[in-house]
């Protein structure tokens, strides 16, 4: 016999594991606070690796489904200097290990695979309390109760669910992103769309980069990382899209033109995301009926790794409840006992400050 899971979270992680054990016959259920499939945008592009991520897909059924929604070209990587000259150029040969698909369709993959009302969708969690004997309840924003014999928080970085286990909670790193997208490239905005050619483009600074992608429909997605601290940004007004990207554009004054244009020429506002992360070795002891997947766990400076960690985790935690029926604490064990330190190695594995040259000489390292 097996418990039915709850899994607070319709990200990624959660959704997997969630396919995952409908492969297996276990019930489960799915809240997430986002009223419906299409509430807000999904994000840009993930490079879905083939030692993590594809064998999350692997396990849950879904690599025909994968295929079909990779973007052929992605995988393309251009590195320039400040001054827009190419120091590195490669052409996506089809041989990579990391193919790239938008979040969103991702995300509609794996809901695609589940049974429907699988996910509760407008699902505020307020909070969650141990009731004993390994059971939890799960109070909503509505005032709605859950108790559940099996609780995973796939619930992201201000997680919930986190408080039962750990008191840790996030920090900020230091540093920010800004994102900006730029719309009909190809035509609109043909400078920067030739800078970031095929795939994607990094030109790195110490304390300022500029990042890009091209995602479907021509669009550029850009993230423009600055390493200040929360006060410098508070004093941007992002509710004035002009003096806000103004603003942000002067921090990188002498740019390259076709560069900086990911910045002066967006199509939409600019969006301030400021970066958290748990401890690098983020662990708890394990408590009867409950557990973390994903940002909820291991929650670090973006290194291309976060989606595919989270996928990871809920197939492995999937199998796990799968080979143990009857036994959730087997089950739980035997999960941490692989995750706690994959992810803790991942998160010192953080991609260093460096201009261009030196970016390619630590890529070299890397093998």
């Amino acid at each position: 016999m097996h418990t039915a899971v709850t899994i607070i979270g319709a990200g990624l992680g959660g959704l997997t594991l969630a396919r995952v054990l409908h492969v297996h016959g276990i019930p489960v259920t799915v809240y997430e606070a986002e009223s419906s499939p299409s509430a807000r945008a999904q994000g840009g592009l993930l490079d879905i690796h083939d030692y993590n991520g594809q064998l999350a897909l692997k396990v849950a059924g879904l690599m025909d489904e994968f295929q079909a929604i990779v973007l052929d070209g992605r995988q393309a990587t251009r590195v320039l200097d400040r001054d827009g000259t190419v120091l590195l150029d490669q052409p996506d040969d089809g041989m990579g290990g990391r193919p790239e698909v938008q979040r969103g369709d991702l995300r509609k993959v794996l809901l695609d695979s589940l049974p429907a009302g699988t996910v509760r969708w407008g699902h505020k969690v307020s909070r969650t309390r141990a009731l004993g004997d390994g059971r939890h309840e799960v109070t909503f924003a509505d005032g709605g109760t859950v108790v559940t014999g099996l609780l995973v928080g796939a619930d992201g970085a201000w997680s919930r669910v986190r408080p039962l286990l750990s008191p840790a909670t996030p920090e900020y790193i230091g540093k920010s992103v800004v994102e900006t997208y730029l719309f009909d490239a190809g035509t609109r905005h043909p400078a920067a769309a030739e800078a970031v050619g095929a795939g994607m483009l990094m030109a790195p600074s110490p304390g300022r980069e500029i990042f890009a992608h091209r995602e479907k429909n021509d669009t550029l997605h850009a993230y423009v990382m600055l390493s200040e601290p929360q006060d410098w940004f508070a004093a941007i007004d992002f509710t004035d899209a002009a003096t806000a990207t103004a603003r942000i554009a002067q921090e990188f004054d002498g740019w390259a033109p076709e560069l900086t244009a990911l910045i002066t020429d967006s199509d939409v506002p600019p969006v301030l995301r400021p970066l958290y992360a748990l401890p690098a070795e983020h662990r708890w002891d394990r408590v009867p009926g409950v557990t973390l997947l994903g940002d909820a766990a291991h929650l670090t400076a973006p290194n291309g790794e976060g989606a595919n960690l989270a996928m990871l985790d809920g197939a492995e935690l999937g199998e796990a409840l799968a080979a143990h029926p009857g036994d959730i604490e087997a089950a739980l064990t035997e999960y941490e006992r692989a995750m706690f330190p994959r992810s803790a190695e991942t998160a010192v594995d953080e991609m260093p400050e460096l201009d261009a040259r030196g970016l390619i000489d630590w890529f070299a390292s890397k093998g």
